[in-house]
C-alpha cells in the first residue's frame, strides 16, 4: 500500500507493506535484552482444575498469563509519567503515531570517569532544527548481542542531558534508542536526560514520548523514514512497543 504526503512542503511516498521493526521480541525466560535488575519475562499456561491452557500438555486453547516488566524487559514507549509525579498514561499523550523520523549513528564517547556518553556536539552534527519529528539514535558498533544483552549493573552508555536538550532545540517530539535508558544507569534519582527532553517540571512536553531497547539492524543505512510507533493500551506511563520504519521516496 502507497501513500503520499507533505513533510516542510515537500511531498513524499511510503510503501507501508515494506516496514522495518525496531522492536526486540518479547520472549519467555532469558533470552531478552534485561536491565534495572528487572526479572526476566514468564509465560505461563493457566491451570485449574482440570484444564491447562496449553495445547503442548493437551488443553483445547493456549491461554497464558504473562508477567514482564515494561522497562527492564524489552522495547518499550514512555510518557513523562515515568518521572512525573503526576499521572500521566502513555496512551493519552501518544497522539501521532506516525510521523517523519531521521536515524543516524554515533559512537558513545568515554569520559575520563569512564562513562560512555553521547554529548550534545555529536548531535548536533547529526540532526538540525526542523530535519524531523522523531530521532532515532542507534549507537556504534552495533551487532546482534543486543537482542540478549544483560545491561543490568554494566553501566551502559547513555546521553547527555545537553544532547537531550539539543534535541529539543530541533523539535524532536519522539526519541528512540538503543539503550536500556537515555540516562545513567545509576545517577541518584537525578534523571537529567529524561527532565531535559519532557522539560519536566517547568514547561511540560506532555506529548512527547522515549522509546528505549530499539535494534536498529546495519542493513538499515542512516537517514530520514516515516516512523509508526505501535503500543499496548495500558493505562500505564509505558508500554511494550513495536516502532516500524518506512523507507520514504521523494517525489
Amino acid at each position: 500500500m502507497l501513500i503520499r504526503f507533505q513533510f516542510r512542503q515537500q511531498t513524499y511516498s511510503a510503501d507501508l507493506s515494506k516496514g522495518i521493526d525496531l522492536s526486540l521480541p518479547l520472549r519467555d525466560g532469558l533470552d531478552n535484552p534485561n536491565c534495572f535488575w528487572a526479572p526476566a519475562p514468564e509465560f505461563s499456561p493457566v491451570r485449574m482444575g482440570d484444564f491447562v491452557g496449553s495445547t503442548a500438555e493437551g488443553g483445547a486453547v493456549n491461554f497464558y498469563n504473562v508477567r514482564f516488566n515494561p522497562h527492564g524487559n524489552g522495547t518499550h514507549t514512555e510518557c513523562v509519567g515515568h518521572i512525573a509525579r503526576e499521572r500521566f498514561v502513555l496512551r493519552d499523550c501518544l497522539l501521532d503515531t506516525h510521523c517523519i523520523a531521521k536515524l543516524a549513528s554515533v559512537y558513545p564517547r568515554r569520559t575520563d570517569e569512564g562513562d560512555r556518553v553521547i554529548f550534545r556536539d555529536q548531535l548536533e552534527e547529526l540532526l538540525q532544527p526542523g530535519e524531523a519529528e522523531a530521532f532515532v539514535l542507534r549507537t556504534l558498533p552495533n551487532d546482534d548481542r543486543k537482542k540478549n544483552l544483560q545491561y543490568t549493573g554494566a553501566n551502559p552508555p547513555y546521553l547527555h542531558h545537553e544532547a537531550a536538550a539539543w534535541l529539543v532545540d530541533c523539535g524532536i517530539r519522539h526519541l528512540l534508542i538503543d539503550l536500556p535508558s537515555v540516562d545513567r544507569e545509576e545517577d541518584g534519582g537525578q534523571l537529567l536526560a529524561h527532565r531535559a527532553f519532557w522539560r519536566y517540571p517547568r514547561a511540560t512536553r506532555a506529548d512527547c514520548t522515549i522509546t528505549e531497547l530499539i535494534y536498529a539492524p546495519e542493513t538499515l543505512p542512516d537517514g530520514r523514514y516515516l516512523l509508526n510507533i505501535q503500543t499496548a493500551a495500558f493505562e500505564l506511563d509505558a508500554s511494550p512497543s513495536r516502532p516500524v520504519l518506512f523507507a520514504l521516496m521523494r517525489e
